[in-house]
């Protein structure tokens, strides 16, 4: 979550004129993330989050994605539940953009993640791919391994800046993941952006899963190497095998992992860490003016990716 767009207090009197949710009493702004404006709005009817979806998100997706967190909230999941105006729409245009209004979920993300909890972002996680099945409506992976080239032709001129010899790295392993990327390990809708302030907690149950507008159809063990790059690495960038375990082991007890999507783990995470380094990458060298947003150090994303390559095997993930 981010702000790039600011709203007037006439401009949000007129959004919420559409909608049945009372008068505005507070909005204040969420700075966390990267992709869109997001806002905690409170009126006399109770709270909500206001986005406004700026950058990568195409508004031809938005009903896939507003559609994804309905489906998933109406099959007993955490997640958001879009509001829809009093003509039915979940989608409406605020300051010329598309915007809508989800519920507010209680509880808050964590700032110290033990392996309790990656067993039950595991669990969360599988329970996604499963409720998601039978959704009808469909969207590839425009950040998925054919989006990464792309990437790297924008940043590659200057990914110097960032680390000397980040160029070459990136196309030595983008070639290798494209030689090798599986080919037929089950695919579903994934969430593809699970991280930790994406999670919310109220103790040591799961209160929220939020921020779908990276969803998607794709390998579903490539959404599980996602949450091993986000939730099992320390501060200092060490690899916490014991979180991994916890992690997988969650998801093995909803949904079972074949022989074939474990042997893959490696390459996928490896895949993963290669994703957010290069978006990372290219909103550090693209900074947009005056947001009031902080890029995250694409550097992060380096050193995962290095630890992936120098494993053998998903044993390294503690798995058995």
């Amino acid at each position: 979550m981010a702000v790039y767009t600011r709203i007037e207090p006439g401009e949000l009197r007129a959004f919420l004129a559409a909608y049945d949710i009372g008068e505005a009493i507070a909005l204040e702004p969420i700075a966390e993330g990267v992709e869109n404006s997001n806002y905690r709005l409170e009126t006399t009817f109770g709270r909500f989050i206001l986005t406004i979806y700026e950058k990568r998100v195409d508004p031809a997706d938005l009903p896939f994605f507003l559609g994804l967190m309905m489906h998933l909230a109406e099959r007993g999941l955490p997640c958001p539940l879009p509001v829809r105006a009093r003509d039915g729409a979940m989608l409406r245009e605020l300051k010329g953009k598309p915007a809508a209004i989800v519920s507010f979920l209680e509880g808050k993300s964590l700032k110290r993640i033990l392996p309790r909890h990656c067993a039950a972002v595991g669990a969360a996680l599988a329970s996604v791919h499963l409720a998601a099945r039978g959704f009808p409506l469909h969207r590839a992976n425009a950040l998925g391994l054919s989006g990464w080239r792309p990437l790297l032709a924008a940043t590659r001129d200057r990914a110097h800046e960032v680390a000397e010899g980040l160029s070459a790295l990136l196309e030595q392993e983008l070639e290798e993941l494209e030689r090798r990327w599986p080919r037929d390990l089950p695919q579903g809708v994934i969430h593809a952006d699970l991280f930790p302030d994406n999670v919310f907690f109220e103790g040591e149950r799961i209160s929220g899963l939020i921020d779908f507008y990276f969803a998607c159809e794709d390998i579903l063990a490539y959404d599980l190497a996602i949450c091993l790059n986000a939730w099992c690495f320390e501060n200092d960038g060490a690899f916490n095998v014991t979180k991994a375990r916890a992690l997988i082991s969650g998801y093995r007890d909803r949904r079972p992992l074949s022989a074939d999507e474990i042997g893959a783990l490696p390459l996928l995470a490896r895949g993963a860490a290669l994703r957010f380094l290069l978006t990372r990458l290219f909103d550090w060298l693209n900074r947009v003016p005056d947001a009031l947003v902080r890029p995250k150090d694409p550097r992060e994303y380096l050193l995962k990716l290095r630890f992936h390559q120098s494993i053998s095997g998903p044993q390294a993930y503690g798995i058995a």
